[in-house]
């Protein structure tokens, strides 16, 4: 009884902490907003806290958060089913369970939840009477196809439209399989008991309803104390590995300034920019003075090196930046045009000189290695750059081995495989070591999420057999292979020759977007 207690505890605890909370009504259709991580995760997700407040908008509708928990087996110990955070209600007693899935190593999470709830995994398993599970999320951009085994419905692309159409259908009460048909018939609604292996196309909500803000300021965050708002959504740029590359409407949304600075409430100290582009947004300087100028923190979730300025800088620093994050993404400057990135090493030079000159700690850049025509020249070119970066500056690195994307140009290509990943890693560890505080993620994890990324409802069902079996690396390689997914192999890929139309794409890309111009 004492770990239980100390269990309700913790969820007391994390509840007292949060600002602006919803006062909840009792209303007939209850909805478990569940976030298949634990709960300083979820909580920094935007568009969790978003569907939160729309849903709980309903006078039809009660709305309560469960998440992963922390320790799994503890709470399986000693709590048994997983609850809601505001009324510790079974989740497996509400009438919808809703997933946000972000990316594709929470599929064990999300499985996870389930079991906790006391459903059965599969769909086809779940009839009339179990509750509607659905699942929406940044991952439905790129492949959802792996959940379909285990959703009823995926909502595909903006839910904030789309989820009273869920929720309309729940109370029409007509059943579960007109539900379901009457949902297929809609645009945004992948239904795979009805529509198959291939998830729908991704829709967009109205700009009308954008920009998307917090509704709860807590600490306990990944992203503590800080209120969340878009200063745009989408992106204009083409990057080719990027699954937000004009994904909706064609590209850039904004957000006005006066939209966004309403959003933020008297009691928030710290106010992040989110986006795919922030620093793309036309107004952004006038956006970041007046939240600096009320005495605020602030921090952006994506900045671009060729973006940014004496004067941004000047801002970031009074406003508490000590880090300036950059993404270069490609080993050279022949990659990166080749993803059409179109960072040049003059920006990034110019990032560095602008951290040194206005007195911040580090310059950070994003790095990602395996792209597709990757040699170890490029990679001797990024050390020599790297070093070079290091004398005007502290430089740290975060490298990520390239997972390709569906949805993006670079669908499909082969990952370049685990040891090889290894070799450049340690090619580059061993050369930088010593100067550069450089982080990596496994090469053999990323060939998991390059399964499941490129994969399609098989690797569901090998995420569960792997999860089943514990979750290690070995699980996980026995069921991907088992289910047919993309053997281990460790030669690196072949080299994909560049037409020259594409490398005068990339050059006329280059040149409007560095006179500003609109992509």
């Amino acid at each position: 009884m004492a770990s239980r207690s100390k269990q309700h505890q913790i969820i007391s605890d994390r509840l007292a902490a949060e600002f602006n909370a919803i006062d909840l009504k009792r209303a007939p259709l209850r909805v478990a907003l569940t976030y298949p991580s634990p709960y300083r995760v979820g909580m920094s997700s935007l568009g969790f806290q978003v569907i939160y407040k729309i849903l709980n908008g309903r006078p039809d509708t009660t709305c309560e958060r469960a998440f992963l928990p922390d320790d799994v087996d503890a709470w399986r110990r000693e709590i048994g089913p997983l609850l809601t955070y505001e009324s510790r209600l079974p989740v497996g007693d509400c009438n919808v369970i809703a997933f946000s899935l972000s990316y594709e190593l929470e599929i064990p999470g999300l499985l996870e939840c389930l079991k906790l709830a006391g459903l059965p995994l599969l769909a086809s398993q779940r009839g009339q009477g179990w509750p509607l599970v659905v699942v929406g999320g940044p991952l439905t951009f790129s492949n959802p196809s792996p959940v379909g085994p285990f959703a009823d419905v995926v909502v595909m692309g903006e839910g904030e439209e789309a989820i009273h159409a869920v929720i309309d259908a729940v109370a029409e009460d007509r059943g579960r399989q007109a539900l379901l048909e009457d949902l297929a018939g809609l645009p945004g609604f992948w239904i795979p008991s009805i529509h198959g292996d291939t998830p729908t196309p991704v829709i967009a909500a109205d700009d009308a309803m954008l920009p998307a803000a917090s509704v709860f300021l807590t600490q306990d965050t990944e992203l503590a104390g800080m209120h969340l708002v878009e200063s745009e959504r989408g992106c204009h740029r083409a990057c080719t590995f990027c699954v937000m590359r004009r994904s909706t409407n064609g590209g850039m949304r904004l957000a006005s300034p006066e939209a966004i600075l309403a959003s933020i409430p008297d009691e928030a100290r710290k106010v992040g920019l989110v986006g795919a582009a922030v620093s793309d947004h036309p107004r952004l300087i006038e956006i970041v003075r007046a939240i600096v100028d009320s005495g605020r923190q602030i921090s952006l979730s994506s900045l671009r090196a060729d973006r940014l300025s004496d004067e941004l800088m000047a801002l970031l620093a009074q406003g508490g930046y000590q880090t300036i994050t950059v993404a270069s993404d490609g080993a050279s400057e022949r990659l990166r045009a080749m993803m059409m990135k179109n960072i040049r090493a003059k920006h990034l030079l110019r990032a560095a000189e602008l951290v040194r000159d206005h007195g911040l700690r580090r310059l950070k850049v994003y790095m990602m290695i395996g792209v597709p025509n990757e040699t170890d020249d490029d990679l001797k070119e990024l050390i020599d750059f790297t070093l070079e970066l290091s004398s005007i500056c502290s430089v740290a690195m975060g490298i990520a081995p390239f997972v390709a994307k569906r949805n993006t140009p670079l669908d499909r290509q082969p990952f370049a495989g685990v040891k090889e990943v290894e070799r450049r890693l340690l090619m580059l560890r061993k050369a930088l070591g010593r100067r550069i505080d450089m982080r990596s993620t496994s090469a053999r994890w990323a060939w998991v999420e390059y399964c499941l990324a490129q994969g399609g409802p098989p690797m569901g069902l090998a995420a569960m057999e792997a999860w089943q079996a514990g979750g290690s690396f070995h699980a996980w390689k026995k069921a991907i292979e088992r289910h047919g997914g993309e053997p281990l192999a460790d030669a690196p890929p072949p080299i994909i020759p560049t037409s020259r139309a594409e490398d005068l794409a990339v050059r006329r890309l280059d040149a409007r977007l560095t006179f500003g111009a609109p992509s």
